[in-house]
């Protein structure tokens, strides 16, 4: 079972998504990743946080809340909350 606490809903060719992952590596904050390209109800969710728009990295945490393309602070601000 994984140990994240959130999936990132992404692209391969997302700078901010992967500017955001190297970020997250780098704190030791553990995630999911799913490339929205490749997997189609992952792109349906997306949408479904972002006003019908295809926006990433959108962050889908355990508690069914969403962020999208936020900063680090942010992920650790909703990470804190949660737990």
């Amino acid at each position: 079972m994984s140990e994240s606490k959130f999936t990132m809903f992404t692209t391969p060719w997302c700078g901010y998504c992967h500017r955001l992952k190297s970020q997250l590596d780098r704190e030791g904050i553990a995630f999911d990743l799913v490339d929205i390209e490749q997997v189609p109800d992952a792109a349906f969710t997306v949408e479904q946080a972002n006003g019908g728009n295809q926006t990433v990295p959108t962050l889908l945490f355990a508690d069914g809340s969403t962020l999208t393309n936020p900063s680090v602070a942010q992920v650790k601000d909703r990470l804190a909350a949660l737990s």
